[in-house]
């Protein structure tokens, strides 16, 4: 009798900390019919274990994705070792709604899973118990973080005013076309342009109205772009633009469809009107160029030409035929 009582207090003792745990547990047997479900999981969906103990888990709740986790339990089964899921390979096992104040921004509980063999009297593995973690606080903030390191990221690289790509940024890129280029010889150009008299705009408008025609260039840089090109803002009113796979000619055809735009349509700030245009000047790579700040250097020299030439022009560089130094 004393051994028996004492069984039985561990027993109860045993089913009074599954009930209690601040986690989920669920025995499945092979069938995937419920043998156990303690309080966290009843808590959370909502339903007795008189209602799911004896049934299907797949007829139960139907969102579990029943072929992924019949061959997550099968690999328990045959392995005879746990297996694990976290939130960031599947966000949930079970879709129980989230009620924690602190992580109210999550619709659901985030979820990680353990699957555990447990063996019958024979030593055989008969059923799988499921633990299931509320992971939710740490799923939310690791989210959170990704978010604003994303956002730094995107910060660090782009310009605040254009949001095209800032000098560096855009540097960079140049570099690693230039390095590509000298390596294949395909085609690319570089396209660097700014805006005519801005210092008038300026003096005339205002510096806010100045920032909005620099903006709206942005804007109808960005419609008229590929996304494999690569825009960016080089200083206060120059532009460069990064053209991979493009011959001369097609560069040309861009670079007047942009300042034809640009010169068509006029900004407008707290009731002005500002008509401005742009010129433009235009290179290809070519096996002269030393590095990629010469190739800034002779897109320079065809946009000085398109000034020279009264402005709102767009020149092409022309390579000298026998020499290696432009």
């Amino acid at each position: 009798m004393p051994e028996q009582k004492a069984l039985l207090n561990d027993f109860r003792w045993i089913m009074d900390v599954i009930q209690t745990i601040d986690v989920g547990l669920v025995l499945l047997d092979k069938d995937y019919k419920v043998r156990l479900w303690n309080s966290f999981m009843q808590n959370h969906s909502a339903t007795t274990a008189e209602e799911v103990i004896g049934y299907s888990l797949f007829d139960l709740f139907p969102e579990i994705d029943e072929k992924w986790f019949r061959r997550k339990v099968q690999s328990v089964y045959v392995l005879k070792n746990s297996a694990f899921t976290t939130w960031e390979q599947r966000p949930y096992l079970f879709r129980f709604d989230n009620y924690r104040p602190i992580t109210g921004k999550a619709e659901f509980m985030y979820q990680n899973s353990t699957f555990i063999p447990i063996q019958g009297l024979d030593g055989s593995t008969d059923s799988i118990c499921v633990i299931i973690y509320d992971v939710t606080e740490q799923a939310v903030n690791n989210i959170e973080f990704e978010k604003v390191n994303t956002k730094l990221e995107y910060i660090s690289r782009t310009d605040g005013l254009t949001s095209l790509l800032n000098r560096k940024t855009w540097e960079d890129s140049l570099e690693h076309e230039f390095a590509r280029e000298s390596r294949y010889h395909e085609n690319c150009s570089l396209i660097m342009f700014d805006i005519d008299h801005f210092k008038n705009v300026n003096d005339n408008y205002g510096h806010p109205a100045g920032d909005e025609v620099i903006r709206q260039t942005a804007d109808i840089v960005r419609q008229s772009i590929r996304k494999t090109d690569i825009a960016g803002r080089y200083g206060g009113e120059e532009y460069v633009i990064l053209l991979p796979h493009t011959s001369i000619d097609s560069a040309y055809v861009l670079g007047e469809r942009i300042r034809k735009k640009i010169a068509a349509k006029p900004a407008f700030y707290e009731g002005e009107v500002i008509n401005y245009t742009v010129s433009l000047g235009i290179a290809s790579f070519h096996e002269s160029l030393k590095n990629p700040t010469h190739w800034i250097d002779v897109a320079d020299k065809a946009l000085y030409e398109s000034k020279e030439a009264g402005r709102n022009n767009t020149h092409i560089y022309q390579y000298p035929e026998t020499s290696s130094d432009a």
